[in-house]
């Protein structure tokens, strides 16, 4: 079995924080483990320190996230089907969530790599999706309506259909975030 290992890292735009994630790609799947710490703010005085561990299958249709703050020692497991049928982790069905099929963690750009590998679009293509969205650090879940569209071979604009963020997203040739303007920006390769 080929085993592809990734490290990736970010730091977020708004104030002192960091983000370090491993990626291990597996013909059967993807598994991303992260940490993110991020200093309180004048604009946010919420600091969080966060661990997080998402499991996508081999069409990277997200199939369990686990999430923990160390700060107040709250978190959260959610399993998917991965055709839109999630499950908390007191065992209900979480019905706000039918027709996710990704995750979207509010406080890393990684969330943005999982329908942008799931769709595949090509240039000028656009989809409109759901997903299960976590607020970090309140670890609040809702469903998040979301449109992707391809404007250029490594820039995808992310629109919320419930509100008018809208945002150029810059990816590499994986699709793995580079530049998120005014959130996120990746250090290293």
């Amino acid at each position: 079995m080929h085993i592809v290992t990734r490290s990736l890292a970010w730091v977020p735009a708004a104030r002192p924080g960091f983000e370090g994630l491993t990626l291990t790609l597996t013909p059967t799947g993807a598994t991303a483990v992260g940490h993110i710490t991020a200093e309180p703010s004048e604009s946010d005085p919420r600091g969080f320190d966060v661990f997080y561990r998402v499991e996508c299958d081999e069409a990277w249709r997200t199939r369990y996230v686990t999430v923990a703050d160390t700060a107040t020692s709250r978190s959260l497991e959610l399993w998917s089907t991965g055709d839109g049928h999630w499950q908390g982790d007191d065992g209900r069905m979480l019905v706000q969530l039918v027709d996710a099929v990704d995750v979207d963690l509010s406080a890393t750009p990684f969330s943005n790599t999982l329908p942008i590998r799931r769709l595949g679009l090509a240039l000028g293509q656009s989809a409109e999706i759901t997903t299960a969205y976590i607020d970090i650090p309140a670890l609040h879940v809702s469903a998040d309506r979301q449109r992707y569209t391809r404007i250029a071979p490594s820039t995808y604009r992310y629109e919320s259909l419930d509100g008018s963020f809208v945002r150029d997203v810059e990816v590499d040739d994986e699709g793995f975030v580079t530049d998120y303007p005014g959130l996120f920006t990746r250090v290293g390769r």
